[in-house]
């Protein structure tokens, strides 16, 4: 039985790149808000960030002309994660490894400090929601459709993902 989970989720990010290792950069960040809405913006590749993987590309489907075209300045992203995430102090990543290192180099291009902390979303994770993570993820992208590798739809599902296991696991009243 699931019982509703009612408080207000924790805000996602998710960041795409260019690829993975040395020389890649992020080229889209999103996030999941804690009402459940979501937003993405692409970022216009910095002069000196050439590296492009043809296979990342493949994953999210997104071209570097693309960015060139529609991409938002590295300084205009960066505004707009301080004034999504200052008040809130921190937002959560499942791969913050990665997404903590593109962050910081989006901001060093940009001239700012972030005005939030980016922290692994398993601190918030239970030992049963950890255990529930993996069938729970690929059965909402089942039922909902998810186009995956895009960091709006991918913060939701994580936020969607942490929902669903919260409510599965949270002892009835």
């Amino acid at each position: 039985m699931r019982r509703p989970v009612t408080e207000t989720l924790p805000t996602l990010l998710d960041v795409e790149a260019s690829g993975f290792g040395r020389g890649s950069y992020p080229i889209e960040v999103g996030i999941a808000r804690g009402d459940g809405s979501r937003c993405a913006l692409l970022i216009q590749p910095q002069d000196e960030w050439t590296h492009w993987d043809p296979e990342a590309e493949l994953l999210h489907g997104i071209s570097r002309a693309r960015l060139q075209r529609e991409g938002y300045p590295v300084e205009q992203v960066a505004r707009w994660l301080n004034d999504e995430l200052s008040s809130l102090g921190k937002a959560y990543s499942d791969s913050w490894g990665f997404d903590n290192t593109w962050l910081s180099l989006l901001f060093h291009h940009a001239g700012m400090l972030p005005g939030f902390r980016l922290e692994a979303l398993r601190v918030l994770l239970s030992e049963a929601q950890q255990a529930l993570w993996s069938d729970t993820k690929e059965a909402l992208i089942a039922e909902r459709g998810i186009h995956r590798h895009r960091a709006g739809d991918d913060a939701r599902l994580l936020q969607l993902t942490y929902a669903r296991t919260l409510s599965l696991t949270a002892p009835l009243p």
